[in-house]
């Protein structure tokens, strides 16, 4: 039986996990589901945002699902209690490196982007996103009175793996990806580039190109459907993906799942909102589809997660949550959602 760790998390992380659950439950009723507090929760239960209890769990799961973390509470507590460091030590303890982050315009939603409706209609990129290198981990780094750095850093192995999931994902939709970097200012970059154009010498089917990442956030913006795959590195990964967030028109509508060679996890890219938390407005459709993720990457179960992701395309159809410029709370739009299941196909 697939052990399933769920850490709900802050905010709104509760209601949109309890959302994401019940089509789980409905779709799969062989998993097993045990839920611990993580982020901000956990620091209120154990004093450190990813207890002990939670990493023992972690370690013996078939996959993770997480809802949102953080929050005005926890901003000015120390460093290491902070809900952002305990994702960083979860990212870190499960190896998951590449995060991988679909930006998808659904039909008959392109009015919602901010994007022209021309410019926004048919829009589907994968960002695959190099997880645990670069700025983020790279020693030496200090905080210092008058001066802080931070050590941007990537080896031959790390960009070849990263890059071998792009050309394996571009094969699985429309054959092209786009390597983002800033080879001609950093070392880091040169190699990424040489790297990615050595692993693509394996993938002799996929289209591959290049492009500066400044250049990069001018085209997601204003030609957005060139793109099919783009892999990078970590931070530019993190602005690139966020900045594109924006383009369907709602965070609630945008999953992510970050894999390794274990358990891989599975999350929502929006946050844990706590200007709305309890109120039973939040958009659970990313983490709906984050846990369609779950099934295809995790467990093998490609049908069924299709089977979710048209679900919730049906119900957007029909139904909006207050972001999507609706009224539908939270449980009746997973109650529509669970209804499409029924009469929804693969395609």
């Amino acid at each position: 039986m697939p052990k399933i760790v769920v850490l709900p998390g802050d905010g709104i992380g509760p209601e949109v996990t309890r959302a994401a659950l019940k089509v789980l439950k409905e779709v799969a009723p062989d998993l097993e589901f045990a839920e611990f507090p993580f982020g901000g929760a956990g620091t209120d239960a154990y004093g450190t945002p990813f207890g002990d209890e939670v990493k023992t769990a972690v370690a013996g799961a078939d996959a993770v699902l997480l809802g949102a973390i953080g929050g005005p509470k926890w901003e000015q507590y120390p460093r290491e209690q902070r809900p952002e460091m305990g994702l960083l030590a979860l990212r870190t303890a499960m190896g998951v490196y590449a995060n991988l982050r679909p930006v998808r315009v659904f039909p008959g939603l392109e009015h919602l982007s901010p994007l022209r409706a021309e410019k926004a209609r048919g829009v589907d990129i994968l960002f695959v996103r190099e997880l645990l290198g670069g700025l983020y981990f790279g020693q030496p780094r200090a905080l210092g009175e008058f001066e802080a750095y931070n050590t941007m850093r990537y080896s031959v192995p790390e960009v070849e793996r990263i890059a071998k999931i792009a050309f394996w994902a571009a094969q699985q939709r429309r054959g092209k990806v786009t390597s983002v970097d800033k080879a001609n200012v950093l070392e880091t970059s040169e190699l990424w580039r040489r790297t990615v154009n050595q692993v693509h010498s394996g993938y002799p089917n996929i289209n591959l190109n290049h492009e500066y990442v400044d250049s990069a956030a001018m085209l997601i913006v204003s030609d957005p459907s060139r793109y099919d795959v783009i892999v990078t590195e970590n931070l530019f990964g993190d602005i690139l993906s966020d900045l594109a967030a924006v383009i369907p028109g709602s965070l609630g509508l945008l999953p992510s799942a970050s894999l390794g060679d274990g358990a891989g996890l599975y999350e929502p890219i929006h946050g844990s909102a706590p200007d709305i938390a309890g109120q039973g407005i939040a958009n659970p459709s990313a983490t709906i589809l984050s846990a369609g993720m779950l099934l295809r990457h995790s467990l093998n179960r490609p049908a069924i997660a299709s089977r979710i992701d048209n679900a919730v395309t049906a119900t957007l159809q029909n139904y909006a949550t207050k972001d999507l410029g609706g009224n539908i709370g939270t449980d009746e739009f997973t109650e529509h959602v669970l209804e499409a299941l029924v009469h929804t196909s693969v395609i």
